[in-house]
């Protein structure tokens, strides 16, 4: 059996977790490494999957010795060496931080010589300095194959021979989760919450935002539906968000509000998103399972990447991002559910291609 590296985010967010999901069961026959807590350990029982667990007391006392150093790539590099390939999957990996040269580094060190390292699903983030992208081409060129999930990403690099483009990875959950037949369309709408200022370029937006959502609640409830107000990542700040929120929502309204915390279980994740009704998705993959549960989404854009793939699939309908925050109307959001549903049928075909260089590695070679 072919061995893999896995380079992935692990801090319980869903849209990456469903990444991982559809790796490790795309390549049953291939056993993957990656490094995680222990709750990974629930979240992946598959035997193909090897977590190492970073809560592990020497790898702790390790990292952090590395860390100061600067170098705390090397015990991944040491044991992917004893792989056939490595594999970073994930969103938004490229994105220019204050520290962006020393992740330039950190990226440069992760490769193997003579062996092939895969990078599937990422887009490349608007970027201000002409250096970052300079030495991030240096990198992206070295890749055995590097498949974007966007345009505008793909089009940066798309004069090199490794880099492709495919509709993003979630677009081809497979058909056992998604089977638009069954799902029960219950009154209730699905709100993707998020704390802004997690992200500093979205400080001083937290109060609009809730209000925001505080007003489209209402005015759902007033329509007969339920409410969930549901987290896609809690060290991200979503469930802190939704306290704000339930704490502005008039008392005579809360006994129609839900909460739910994804903290893994991703089956009963997509149970949720399923069985509603409309899906207002400020998180990126809740715009991307709407879409491909066949739901009335409203996108509330925090970053491009959202509006990037929103002019890729050509949505048309009702969305707004946080500049244009103000201005969203609650009784406009309650008219999205007949007029926001588009066909992704292409999208779902396309994202398959995501694997194709890696196919040819884990698949062909069985």
């Amino acid at each position: 059996m072919k061995k893999v590296m896995v380079y992935a985010y692990t801090g319980l967010n869903l849209g990456d977790d469903l990444f991982l999901k559809i790796l490790f069961e795309r390549y049953p026959d291939t056993n993957f490494i990656l490094f995680a807590r222990d709750k990974y350990k629930k979240v992946f029982k598959q035997k193909n999957v090897k977590i190492f667990s970073s809560n592990n007391l020497f790898l702790r006392g390790t990292n952090y010795i590395m860390r100061r150093l600067n170098k705390n790539y090397i015990i991944n590099k040491i044991i992917s060496k004893t792989c056939d390939a490595s594999v970073y999957i994930g969103g938004s990996i490229f994105q220019q931080s204050d520290n962006w040269r020393v992740d330039v580094v950190k990226r440069e060190n992760l490769l193997n010589e003579n062996q092939p390292f895969y990078v599937l699903g990422a887009n490349f983030d608007p970027y201000s300095h002409d250096d970052y992208y300079l030495e991030y081409r240096k990198v992206i060129s070295k890749y055995e194959d590097i498949c974007f999930r966007d345009t505008y990403s793909y089009n940066l690099f798309g004069d090199l021979e490794n880099v492709r483009i495919a509709d993003d990875i979630v677009f081809s959950l497979g058909g056992d989760m998604v089977n638009t037949e069954t799902y029960n369309n219950e009154k209730n709408i699905v709100i993707s919450v998020i704390k802004p200022s997690y992200r500093s370029y979205l400080s001083g937006y937290d109060d609009l935002y809730y209000e925001k959502l505080k007003d489209i609640s209402i005015e759902f409830i007033k329509k007969g539906y339920g409410i969930t107000l549901m987290s896609f990542c809690k060290h991200e700040g979503d469930e802190e968000a939704i306290r704000e929120i339930l704490k502005i929502i008039p008392q005579k309204y809360i006994q129609y509000i839900k909460q739910y915390n994804y903290r893994g279980s991703i089956a009963e994740s997509l149970d949720i998103i399923s069985n509603s009704s409309l899906i207002i998705a400020t998180r990126f993959h809740a715009m991307i399972l709407g879409w491909v549960f066949n739901k009335p989404v409203v996108p509330i854009a925090y970053s491009e990447k959202m509006t990037n793939v929103m002019k890729d699939v050509e949505f048309n309908g009702l969305y707004t991002d946080f500049k244009n925050l103000y201005q969203l109307n609650p009784v406009d959001v309650g008219k999205s559910i007949r007029t926001n549903l588009i066909d992704v049928t292409k999208q779902k075909e396309n994202s398959r291609e995501q694997f194709t260089e890696l196919d040819k590695l884990l698949m062909d070679s069985l």
